[in-house]
């Protein structure tokens, strides 16, 4: 090896390492927050597709998914319905919210038809921010 041959030293390595580390460290943050703003806008979209399921189950048969049927009821025929033409939804896994719980149903709802909701990613009735309920409810 030849004086002449080029390389990076130790030092010169850590400060690349330390600028990346800096730069991670202030770019981290904002991309955390539009993370969990996605989630809530992905939240509200599944709702209002869970809605319209449920205005087609309700089409179909006459009446809307009880509370104890769930939203279950789009992907799996309840006992007691002839008329059941679903699944009225593509996937078992649209009934979980982005952060992995199921969506909450209710019939009637409270000044409508029916509620469909999710705590939010702290998983508690109201909350603010991202934490905070999103639905019809």
């Amino acid at each position: 090896m030849n004086s002449k041959s080029r390389g990076f030293t130790l030092l010169e390595l850590m400060v690349v390492l330390l600028i990346l580390a800096l730069i991670a460290s202030i770019a981290a943050p904002q991309v955390t927050k539009h993370l969990r703003k996605a989630k809530v806008e992905t939240a509200k979209i599944q709702i209002e597709a869970l809605g319209a399921a449920v205005d087609s189950f309700n089409i179909d048969n006459g009446r809307y998914p009880t509370t104890e049927e769930s939203l279950k009821a789009l992907v799996e025929r309840p006992a007691d319905l002839k008329t059941w033409d679903g699944p009225y939804i593509k996937k078992k896994e649209s009934l979980l919210d982005p952060w992995g719980e199921a969506y909450h149903y209710r019939h009637p709802g409270t000044g409508r038809e029916y509620d469909i909701y999710t705590l939010g990613s702290d998983k508690k009735e109201g909350g603010e921010g991202e934490a905070a309920d999103v639905g019809t409810n």
